[in-house]
């Protein structure tokens, strides 16, 4: 299989812009990272590639940055990321029957997309709100003490907002 990983024009724009922005200092490579990943959603090899040049730093570093923090994606999200905690009080409270329930009715793995490009599913290990485990969160939205009978509404909440915007004009 061949991929094209020549960039765009407007991405080459877009990168360039931001690291001028930034003043092309290496030590303002997360906040560059960040706002690449705003724009773009995902930060693939091309992009970091081109973020490395810009910043005159390995493309090494780039990547182990990017690798490192959970935060960073180098493959394209679906419109809604759904995230379980299995830190220790969601995980002893069941988080992970939730991840499998989110599995089971996605039909994806742990850091898969959907078909349809509206679902992420990812797990991370604490969002600090223990006392509401075990927590999902989808987006900015967080969900606390989820049951596995209620992954189901939830996946369909975010369903329901998909069909009301093909409805409006």
């Amino acid at each position: 299989m061949i991929v094209d990983t020549h960039l765009s024009e407007t991405a080459e724009v877009l990168i360039k812009s931001i690291c001028a922005r930034y003043k092309h200092d290496e030590h303002e490579l997360i906040n560059v990272l960040h706002e690449v990943q705003h724009h773009l959603g995902y930060l693939p090899e091309e992009v970091q590639q081109a973020i490395a040049d810009e910043l005159n730093i390995p493309v090494a570093k780039v990547y182990g940055v990017v690798t490192f923090y959970s935060f960073f994606t180098m493959v394209p999200k679906g419109k809604y990321n759904i995230s379980i905690c299995l830190g220790t009080a969601c995980y002893v409270r069941g988080g992970e029957l939730i991840l499998e329930e989110f599995k089971r009715r996605l039909n994806i793995g742990v850091g898969e997309t959907s078909t349809d490009g509206l679902f992420s599913l990812s797990s991370i290990r604490c969002v600090g709100a223990c006392g509401l485990a075990p927590v999902v969160t989808v987006g900015e939205k967080v969900y606390g003490r989820v049951t596995p009978q209620q992954v189901r509404r939830i996946i369909d909440e975010y369903i329901k907002i998909e069909e009301e915007l093909e409805i409006a004009p």
